[in-house]
């Protein structure tokens, strides 16, 4: 498969919107959202549920639940354009070149089939190879992803498996065509720590040893921190802030990303109680006028609650929140008021 150029990111998402038609009106769920990922990167995406992050990794593998539809925008993998290839072409391209990751590995494994036959049966769909090859190169990855003794528990059916190592051969059952992306949606929630911990390493691994790019969709901050070389913070179906991981969480500029880092428990705190943000997420019917967070937000001002903020750059982050806009940065300088 050709390489993208250098300068070319193997993910591009460009103003990207999903809507759900109902019988009082059509909701939009995700609203105008670009972002990219480059070769080998791992792009964490942040919220709280109902961000529209899991949407966001469904829409892009076209794996939307009807009524659910890709409304606007372009999704482009290697330069190629994908958002709008026929169900059929768009299942090559997701076992081939994307893989998934979900929550919960029952929901990615027959629990009819031993897992050496769901593997074998994915690698030559996708690779030119025969069924004794697809079992070698089976074994290989359940050895690759850590699973002990894998050429005798490559016969074994997912509920001989611990949760753990059943999160370990969904991920193997991704990489088995050598993808460019893997989305990973909220990979570690049902594991205890010290798993998830291994599962974290062992992604950051995969990235590392093939390339590949990670798509990353979390609610923990603390694997974001672990794993993600930028982070994408999501709020009622947009971007809030988008930069590099240690940029944005030790110098947080959005007033909803200051809050969720404030959320954050650390190693010898002396604070007493930790930050919390009031209120809750708008539902898809009611969001309101203006910045979506407005209601929620300590440093709110006339204009977030009339006109929505696009993303701006701040250095290497970029953030949408008129805290930050040029103009209020000139009145600043010159002794203006508060926007």
């Amino acid at each position: 498969m050709p390489r993208p150029p250098a300068n070319q990111p193997l993910l591009q998402v460009e103003n990207l919107v999903v809507e759900f038609p109902t019988r009082r009106g059509v909701l939009r769920a995700i609203d105008d959202i670009s972002f990219h990922i480059d070769q080998g990167e791992v792009l964490g995406v942040v919220g709280e549920s109902g961000a529209g992050k899991s949407l966001t990794g469904a829409a892009i593998i076209g794996l939307l639940e009807p009524p659910g539809r890709i409304a606007g925008g372009r999704v482009f993998l290697d330069g190629g354009r994908i958002d709008d290839l026929p169900p059929e072409k768009m299942r090559r391209v997701r076992g081939k070149q994307i893989g998934a990751i979900f929550q919960d590995p029952l929901t990615s494994l027959n629990p009819l089939y031993s897992i050496g036959r769901q593997l074998a049966e994915t690698i030559t769909t996708h690779l030119p190879m025969s069924e004794a090859e697809a079992r070698k190169r089976a074994i290989e990855l359940l050895a690759e992803v850590g699973i002990p003794a894998p050429d005798k528990r490559i016969d074994h059916y997912p509920h001989q498996f611990s949760g753990g190592m059943r999160q370990r051969v969904v991920i193997a059952l991704a990489l088995c065509a050598n993808p460019r992306l893997i989305i990973a949606d909220e990979p570690t929630t049902a594991l205890d720590v010290s798993i998830q911990a291994q599962i974290i390493a062992l992604l950051k691994r995969l990235c590392r040893d093939h390339g590949t790019a990670v798509m990353l969709i979390t609610h923990d901050m603390g694997v974001i921190a672990e794993t993600a070389d930028r982070v994408a913070v999501m709020y009622a179906g947009r971007i809030a802030e988008v930069g590099p991981v240690r940029q944005v969480i030790k110098h947080a500029l959005h007033p909803y990303t200051e809050g969720l880092m404030g959320s954050i428990p650390s190693v010898g705190m002396d604070r007493q109680r930790l930050a919390q943000i009031d209120g809750a997420m708008p539902r898809l019917n009611a969001i309101p006028q203006g910045c979506a967070f407005n209601p929620r937000c300590p440093k709110v001002f006339d204009r977030c609650r009339v006109e929505r903020p696009d993303l701006m750059a701040q250095g290497t982050t970029q953030v949408a929140c008129w805290l930050h806009a040029p103009d209020r940065a000139l009145a600043k300088a010159a002794g203006g008021g508060r926007g």
